[in-house]
């Protein structure tokens, strides 16, 4: 089994891959292969609707100069899904933006083709606005009729400068508790 976790920060490094990682990490330790995909800072731009998925219906994106065809394999290609984002003016990244935009008009045009995987959004934040994002992320999981795993509390880790979120125990611990329930989730699914 496979989870592919996607990082929307621009921050390579930063609170949101920390996040992310000890999901991962947690993954990891109930043997579930996890993989990060740096998303922030890339190039890749939103849907433009020119519907040609909906014609094709070869579960690509027909714009092809950036990564979102990438990003869309990795996805098919796993059992599980993590995005993750800072909050940007009680919102998401662009990148993480176009990465729902895209994915998920490619997944609508081929019959929500990730219908049934897990997925999960993980949120760093500085003080506020985490909730929306928290909550547009799942609304891509949702609208694909995927199964989104819990945590003991919502999946948001509190800091500002890189590392910060280290220093947030609650917020730590709820994505080590997130992987824990996403690789109980997943092995229930292959069951």
């Amino acid at each position: 089994m496979k989870v592919t976790a996607f990082n929307g920060s621009p921050r390579k490094d930063g609170n949101t891959s920390l996040l992310l990682g000890q999901a991962c990490t947690a993954l990891n330790k109930e043997g579930i292969t996890t993989e990060l995909v740096q998303v922030g800072g890339e190039k890749l731009h939103g849907c433009i609707a020119c519907y040609q998925c909906f014609a094709r219906k070869d579960k690509r994106c027909a714009v092809a100069d950036d990564i979102a065809n990438d990003c869309i394999e990795k996805m098919l290609e796993s059992d599980g899904i993590i995005i993750g984002s800072p909050t940007y003016f009680a919102a998401l990244t662009p990148e993480t933006k176009a990465l729902i935009d895209r994915c998920g008009m490619v997944s609508r045009a081929n019959g929500d083709m990730f219908k049934r995987k897990a997925g999960a959004a993980v949120v760093a934040v500085r003080r506020a606005g985490a909730i929306n994002v928290f909550d547009t992320i799942n609304h891509f999981f949702s609208i694909g009729q995927m199964i989104i795993p819990a945590s003991n509390y919502w999946n948001i880790g509190v800091g500002r400068n890189v590392g910060d979120v280290l220093q947030d125990e609650e917020g730590m611990q709820t994505m080590q508790v997130l992987g824990e329930n996403m690789a109980w989730l997943l092995k229930r699914i292959v069951e």
